[in-house]
């Protein structure tokens, strides 16, 4: 009798668990949840800076001066993004197609991002409310509407630690963020290109990038970096870093045929061999140990409807490379000021901050 009334207990008991390990291993392979608050596009990216930080992957750094109106954006906000950044996921939106658009008019992607970091909500909010044109309130959150570069850009405080932007035009999509970012966290959810593809992303990896290559005249329907050049056909790039001594990463290109993938591997293999010509031809008075490494590395074939990339980058190349990058800003011509608040921040804190 007492083992029949257990039973019930023992059996829920069981199930909750069972239940639980199912969450725990699921959100082990779900994509981030600052990827998983974006809306569904054509092309997502994620880097996580604090992994980056810990590994310490570009050594001791020597100090970089800001330009002034990024000293200023540090100034008013507390927050710098090569300090205070932990996690940024980003979305890209390729232009809409139209048949009768030129190719010289076509219009840039348009961007959503979610970042995570060290944030002074107090002191962002009060900059945030200066720089936008107007301030909307949408479920207890404040959306700043930004003019820049004729666009809005629209950035939410989504908590503590959190912002999120995007320079749309559908002023739902921002509201669409809150919204998720109000709601339990789950494994099943994010965007449909995330979910289908996000299982091609190595454990553990830094950073990782999945987007759509769509053959085109116009480049910046074709993904990130203008990528037709390598593609006759659609296809999925599916792009990772890890760290395993060295910076390793690897890139995936999904095509339709077993065909398809072959002649791209063909085609990449021949770039490759040029660079690598190239990089051995320039050298003086000989190769750089770490870049012939790297060159060395590189490894392309073609695995039934995929062609592989692989290779490592080593840290050396990687500090001497940030070592070598410019140690000073040069003065730009200042516009005439003006007694209206600046619209926007500088050009690098455009590149870092929400666009």
């Amino acid at each position: 009798m007492r083992i029949r009334r257990r039973l019930p207990i023992i059996v829920a008991v069981l199930l909750v668990a069972a239940a639980v390990a199912a969450a725990v291993v699921l959100r082990k392979h779900a994509p981030p949840e600052p990827a998983r608050l974006l809306p569904g596009a054509d092309g997502f990216a994620y880097i996580n800076l604090g992994w980056v930080r810990r590994a310490n992957l570009a050594g001791d750094l020597p100090a970089v001066p800001h330009d002034p109106d990024y000293e200023q954006f540090i100034q008013a906000t507390g927050f710098q993004f090569e300090r205070d950044l932990d996690e940024a996921a980003l979305a890209i939106h390729y232009p809409a197609k139209s048949p009768d658009a030129k190719a010289d008019s076509a219009q840039p992607p348009r961007f959503s991002e979610v970042f995570v970091g060290k944030i002074d909500g107090e002191r962002l909010r009060a900059y945030l409310r200066q720089i936008a044109s107007s301030v909307e309130n949408y479920k207890t959150r404040e959306i700043y509407n930004i003019a820049l570069e004729g666009r809005t850009v629209r950035v939410a405080i989504l908590g503590v630690d959190t912002v999120a932007a995007s320079n749309l035009d559908d002023p739902l999509v921002i509201r669409g963020i809150i919204d998720r970012s109000r709601k339990l966290a789950s494994p099943f959810g994010g965007p449909a290109l995330l979910r289908q593809f996000y299982k091609d992303v190595p454990f553990a990896s830094l950073g990782w990038a999945i987007f759509k290559i769509q053959p085109s005249e116009n480049h910046a329907a074709s993904g990130p970096i203008g990528w037709s050049f390598l593609f006759a056909k659609p296809a999925t790039v599916v792009a990772s870093v890890r760290y395993l001594g060295a910076v390793h990463f690897k890139v995936q290109a999904l095509t339709g045929s077993d065909q398809e993938a072959n002649q791209l591997a063909s085609r990449i293999d021949t770039y490759l061999n040029l660079f690598r010509t190239a990089e051995s031809t320039v050298s003086t008075p000989g190769p750089d140990p770490d870049l012939k490494a790297f060159f060395d590395s590189l490894k392309i074939q073609p695995e039934k409807t995929r062609a592989i990339l692989t290779g490592h980058v080593p840290l050396g190349l990687i500090r001497k490379a940030l070592a070598e990058a410019p140690s000073s800003v040069s003065p730009e011509a200042q516009p005439p000021q003006s007694s209206q608040p600046p619209a926007s921040v500088n050009k690098k804190a455009r590149k870092k901050a929400p666009n």
